[in-house]
Parts: structure tokens; sequence; C-alpha cells
């Protein structure tokens, strides 16, 4: 009787130690469960901050470009209504000279004013010049143009129409002479159209020369009308359209043919420096 009394004490005594390892075990699961959750959420957290931060940056270098650009606004309106700084002072024209030559075209007394405010800084090619630089055009030479037969020149030649003429001449002084017609054509039109030619490349001497060859024959000259009007060599006079031109085609590096000691204000030639250029740069 007394075992079968201790019995159920026994059972009793086993459930309750059985409840208390589950209990241990089930706390120990729980306390587990509690951190890898506490780890995920810190990890969220921690991807959250940083992707936060990199929204706070990027609006942060928005702002700054937005900042920049409004400086920029600013500089420009400033440049737009600053007061313009006064012109530089402009040398005098020379008087015109009463009286008009053949067409009705003004004349202008001419060899002060080429020598003294045009030409500044540009050297007339000398033949030998233009010798280094591409050879002979021709053996011989007479008063009439004749062919080029040098095969570098030949190789350089073109013919072109320009506005309203058509010239031939050396490759990269056409497209010089077409970038003065261009400038030409925006700012004065009037001269533009009235524009026209006597003659870009020819093979010759110098007019009543035998021995002096034409600065034509190297392709490098042209000789300009203006109203159907060949401006006359030699007469220390030229016509006014001539002189506005001649400001153009000094700003592109041509001479003058006003400012030879016998004038000869219809011819412009590519100056000396501009064509020292062009050879340095392989385009002779």
């Amino acid at each position: 009787m007394r075992r079968a009394s201790l019995l159920p004490a026994a059972v009793i005594g086993a459930s309750l130690v059985l409840a208390a390892l589950v209990f241990a075990l089930v706390g120990t699961v729980l306390n587990d469960a509690g951190s890898a959750a506490m780890d995920e959420a810190l990890a969220r957290l921690n991807r959250d901050v940083a992707a936060r931060d990199g929204e706070i940056a990027g609006l942060r270098a928005e702002r700054d470009a937005l900042l920049r650009e409004r400086d920029a606004l600013r500089d420009r309106l400033a440049a737009v209504t600053a007061v313009p700084a006064p012109p530089p002072s402009v040398p005098p024209r020379m008087p015109v000279r009463t009286g008009t030559a053949e067409g009705g075209i003004n004349i202008v007394d001419l060899m002060a004013l080429a020598k003294g405010q045009f030409n500044r800084g540009i050297v007339r090619p000398t033949p030998a010049v233009l010798r280094a630089l591409l050879g002979e055009p021709r053996a011989s030479y007479g008063q009439t143009c004749q062919p080029v037969t040098n095969p570098k020149m030949q190789a350089l030649l073109e013919t072109r129409r320009i506005g309203a003429f058509e010239v031939t001449m050396l490759r990269p002084a056409l497209d010089s002479l077409a970038a003065v017609m261009e400038r030409l054509r925006a700012e004065e039109p009037q001269l533009y159209a009235a524009l026209g030619t006597a003659g870009g490349l020819c093979a010759r001497y110098v007019r009543g020369s035998t021995s002096s060859v034409s600065s034509h024959a190297w392709g490098l000259a042209v000789d300009l009308t203006l109203a159907g009007h060949l401006d006359q060599m030699g007469d220390t006079a030229t016509q006014s359209g001539l002189v506005l031109l001649a400001g153009f085609f000094n700003d592109a590096g041509w001479y003058w043919g006003a400012g030879y000691e016998r004038e000869d204000s219809m011819h412009f030639e590519v100056g000396e420096g501009r064509l020292r250029e062009w050879a340095a740069e392989g385009a002779l």
C-alpha cells in the first residue's frame, strides 16, 4: 500500500521537473528569437539611416548646383545691365577730295591715308619670299597671263565663285577671301553687292616691267572693281568704297595695294605673316 501511494507523488515530481525543463527550454528559445529579431531590427534601422544620409547628400548637391546657377544668372544679368565702356577713339578720316570719279563714285586723297592708317603690322611678301614658300610659278613670263606649270601650285589652285564673282587663286587664299566677303556681306551689304573682280591668278610680269614678276603669278592676290569700275593705278586717289574695304582685308592679314610706292588701291594680296602661318600649318 505504501509503494502505491508513493507513485502519484513521484509522477507529480517528475512532471514538475519536466515542466521546469520545458519552461527553461522555451525561455532559451524565446531569448534566442528575441535577440535575432532585435539584430534584424537594428540592421533595418542602419539601412534606413544610410538611405536617408544618401538622400540628404543628394539634396545638398542639388542645392549647391542651384546656388551656382543662381550666381551665374546674377553675373549674366550684371553684364547685360552694366553701362558699356566708351568706344576707343577712331582716327579722323582723311578729307574727301572735291569731285567724283567716273561713274559718280567719291574719291579721297590716298597716300597719307594708306601709309598712316592701313597695313599696320602687315608686310607685303616679296617675290623672293614667295619663291621660298611656293617655288617659281613657271619658267618664263611675258605681259600676258600664262598657265602655272609649278606642280605644287597646280595642286593648290582652285576656281571658286565668291559672292557675285568667280576667281582663281590658291585654296587657302580663297578660303580667307570667302571669309572676308562673308563678313562684308553681314556688315556692309551695299558694298558687298557692288564688288566685282578684275582677276586673281595671272602668271605675268608687273605691267611695264620685263623682270619683276607680279604677285598675281602666285595666286595670292586679287584686283577688285566697285560698281563695275576699276580704280586707276598710280593716280594717288581711290574709290572711297575701297578705303572701307581695306579695313576688312587688313583684319584678315591681307596687304592693301594703296601702300605701294605706286598706289594700286584696287589690289589686295595675302600678307607675309599670314603666308608663313599657312606654311607652318601645312596649308601650302
